[in-house]
């Protein structure tokens, strides 16, 4: 049986050619799925495809007729997945529900911890022998309320982290978490939780969070407030958090995710010209903190993924769904 794995990195190659338990023949395709690269998984039973890879119902139909069986997501989010086009060819879809969501909620708390103690200048200037603290006036995460915007797995992992620096923490979501509520996290309407000292997003991207941080909720927000998104790069309005950064609104702002990072993530860019306006502009603030989907980067986090990813493609395989609740999309 074939997997044909698309945007694969070096470390894909990696860890599931060393998870691959079932003797799956696999091929890594660096190249993004796209019309023009959908070609490559003919004679796959499978393709296992990343956030930045395109599956709408045109690819989908290609897929279909080259008698791919199964569509499988490395990653939580499935919202580039045309799910509809997957039922009416099916095609089988299967996600990684949950993989370490403290790696990601650890990244949220490394960008907050950075942009607050400015520990990424300070590196740098001890390394230019000055030694002076001019610039690099913090504060105590200690008592700041922590506004927290969807409380699954990694929502709820980085409240914990909050919890323990003596946080109060509030919470805006559909269902309310009873755990956290145990553990003292109060929920309340969106409107109060941007009100928070720093602001995180854990939430999926869809039609209704598409844009969820935009110039009306900016707006609903305190001065000087932190945001951080390490979720999708749609659920952020880049040009109105760029207009509330220039006045001051938000005091700084840390992204793992970008709403055009498909032209830019997961590739060297360091010898090009770079013809993203925004995320240029982006750069240039002194407040800003960016990475380049990196929050699930973990030994843990790219080890569950893979053994996960295998496992759910043999049981939809041989018709086995017993441990898949949550995996399977469709």
């Amino acid at each position: 049986m074939k997997i044909v794995f698309f945007s694969a990195q070096p470390y894909d190659k990696t860890f599931f050619t060393k998870y691959n338990t079932q003797g799956f023949e696999l091929s890594f395709i660096e190249t993004a799925l796209n019309e023009q690269t959908v070609a490559l998984a003919e004679g796959a039973e499978a393709v296992c495809v990343f956030v930045n890879d395109r599956v709408n119902a045109d690819i989908i139909s290609k897929l279909a007729a080259f008698k791919v069986q199964i569509i499988a997501l490395r990653c939580a989010g499935f919202n580039n997945v045309d799910l509809e086009a997957a039922k009416n060819h099916g095609l089988r879809v299967c996600r990684v529900p949950a993989y370490s969501p403290e790696a990601v909620a650890e990244h949220a708390v490394a960008m907050i911890l950075t942009l607050n103690r400015k520990t990424h200048k300070a590196y740098n200037r001890v390394r230019e022998q000055n030694f002076s603290l001019q610039g690099l006036l913090g504060y105590n995460l200690h008592g700041k309320t922590i506004g927290i915007v969807g409380t699954g797995n990694i929502g709820k992992a980085f409240a914990s982290i909050m919890l323990g620096f003596g946080c109060k923490v509030v919470a805006f979501d559909l269902i309310a978490n009873k755990g956290l509520e145990e553990m003292g996290v109060v929920y309340l309407p969106l409107m109060e939780v941007l009100k928070a000292d720093i602001v995180s997003l854990h939430c999926p991207l869809n039609e209704q969070t598409f844009h969820i941080i935009n110039v009306q909720t900016l707006g609903m927000m305190q001065d000087g407030a932190v945001l951080i998104n390490t979720s999708r790069g749609g659920l952020v309005d880049t040009q109105a958090v760029i207009n509330a950064l220039k006045t001051g609104k938000i005091s700084a702002l840390g992204i793992d995710v970008y709403e055009q990072e498909e032209k830019l993530f997961f590739k060297d860019h360091s010898s090009d010209i770079i013809e993203d306006d925004t995320i240029q502009r982006l750069m240039s603030f002194p407040n800003v903190l960016i990475t380049a989907h990196q929050a699930f980067f973990t030994d843990e986090a790219l080890m569950q993924i893979a053994t996960t990813t295998m496992k759910s493609i043999d049981n939809l395989l041989n018709r086995k769904e017993v441990d898949l609740k949550g995996a399977v999309l469709g």
